[in-house]
């Protein structure tokens, strides 16, 4: 039993915690989501659609985007260690009123389950994403977990990481996003197969504007931790 225990240890730590300590300075070539993609349009044809993936470091992306997609996905992202618990109880309390789920994963659970796991809303893949991001925090920079979020992020139908959107959406490398611009890319995360950020419905509009309004409350200097490298 202690033999078997100490072979079950080693396979976790083969398979979870040395990826996750390597890509902290190694690039991601492709995630899990992006795979999945890819292994749906292989099983069906309909679904297959084109990836397009271009890695972009952090010095070379808006500070207006970085901005964005924290005032947009978890403005307490630099303060908790993986989990914001109060957002949490909030979409627990609303489900129980409602019957509805309301998103409250952080950024770091989102890097977690697009980087290493598989779509869908089960306990059992929650479970193990919780496991992953406590493992990332650990391990990462919260420079590194934006940085990873930013690249591997869906912001259109099959296109991943503002490296390949930026250019596609607004003719411009991810730099050079400008503040309104920046928001259309947060705007669109929650459903990026559906909304547009080049072509923006009413609602996509009005989110984005919600989201200018939550990037001057919380202010550049936000990101000063993030620059710092911390």
């Amino acid at each position: 039993m202690l033999r078997t225990g100490a072979w079950v240890l080693a396979a976790v730590a083969v398979l979870t915690v040395i990826p996750v300590f390597a890509l902290r300075w190694i690039n991601p070539p492709t995630s899990a989501f992006m795979m999945e993609r890819r292994l749906d349009g292989l099983i069906n044809p309909a679904h297959r659609v084109h990836i397009d993936y271009q890695w972009q470091d952090l010095d070379g992306i808006s500070r207006n985007l970085q901005l964005a997609v924290i005032a947009s996905e978890d403005q307490k992202f630099l303060e908790h260690e993986g989990f914001d618990f109060e957002s949490i109880e909030k979409a627990l309390q609303e489900r129980q009123r409602r019957g509805r789920v309301r998103g409250a994963s952080t950024i770091s659970q989102q890097v977690a389950k697009n980087l290493f796991l598989w779509s869908g809303k089960t306990w059992f893949r929650k479970g193990i994403e919780a496991g992953y991001t406590v493992l990332i925090e650990t391990l990462w920079t919260k420079r590194r977990i934006l940085e990873v979020y930013l690249n591997i992020a869906e912001f259109g139908d099959g296109v991943y990481g503002v490296g390949a959107a930026s250019p596609r959406y607004f003719g411009k490398s991810a730099s050079r996003l400008s503040r309104h611009e920046a928001a259309l890319l947060a705007a669109v995360l929650p459903n990026p197969r559906r909304m547009h950020a080049d072509n923006p419905s009413r609602h996509v509009e009005q989110r984005a504007w919600w989201i200018e309004r939550q990037m001057m409350r919380l202010g550049g200097h936000l990101l000063d931790p993030v620059e710092d490298g911390s």
